[in-house]
């Protein structure tokens, strides 16, 4: 994923250890390096980006307030998960104030394998994801989990624009292969 090589899960264990002891440095440094993927992934949920910022924003305010949450571990995807969960929660307090209407921002171009992905099991998902070859998981992973645009992906990798959108398209279709049935639309 975005943050999982060992240096980097190192440096932010280290950093959730100095923002225990109240050190606002720590705390700006963490929020530098993944208020992105924190953004991204609620806005992928919310399809709103007012949204998007308020769960930032909460994300981060827990992080500072219970720094003891995190136990250890690859802080990029416990960040990842905490995010995820809070944009549900979003989701589940919007649907109890206004029970059967849309959001105004759905995206109303989302491709299927968009929608497919959105609303699939997430065990069942990260089980299809590791069986893609590196070339397809990776930019699958940073760019729907990571929140980082193809041109960014195609830099990171070194790769022609278009390279990275086949082989994005190509494990998407390999993911909605092995996942079918799994879908909830």
């Amino acid at each position: 994923m975005v943050a999982a090589t060992a240096g980097a899960v190192e440096d932010a264990s280290r950093l959730m250890e100095r923002v225990r002891t109240r050190d606002a440095a720590a705390f700006e440094t963490l929020y530098d390096g993944y208020h992105r993927l924190v953004y991204g992934l609620a806005l992928r949920v919310l399809a709103d980006p007012a949204g998007a910022e308020d769960v930032t924003q909460a994300v981060f305010l827990k992080i500072w307030d219970n720094p003891e949450l995190f136990r250890g571990g690859n802080f990029g995807a416990w960040i990842a998960r905490v995010a995820r969960n809070r944009a549900f929660d979003a989701v589940r307090a919007r649907n109890v104030r206004a029970e059967g209407d849309f959001p105004a921002a759905l995206p109303l171009d989302d491709s299927l394998e968009e929608t497919a992905i959105a609303n699939l099991d997430g065990v069942r998902v990260r089980d299809a994801l590791a069986h893609l070859p590196p070339e397809q998981r990776e930019p699958i992973e940073l760019g729907f989990f990571g929140g980082i645009t193809h041109e960014e992906i195609a830099r990171r990798f070194g790769l022609p624009l278009g390279t990275v959108k086949t082989r994005i398209r190509t494990g998407l279709r390999r993911l909605r292969n092995a996942l079918e049935g799994a879908i909830t639309v």
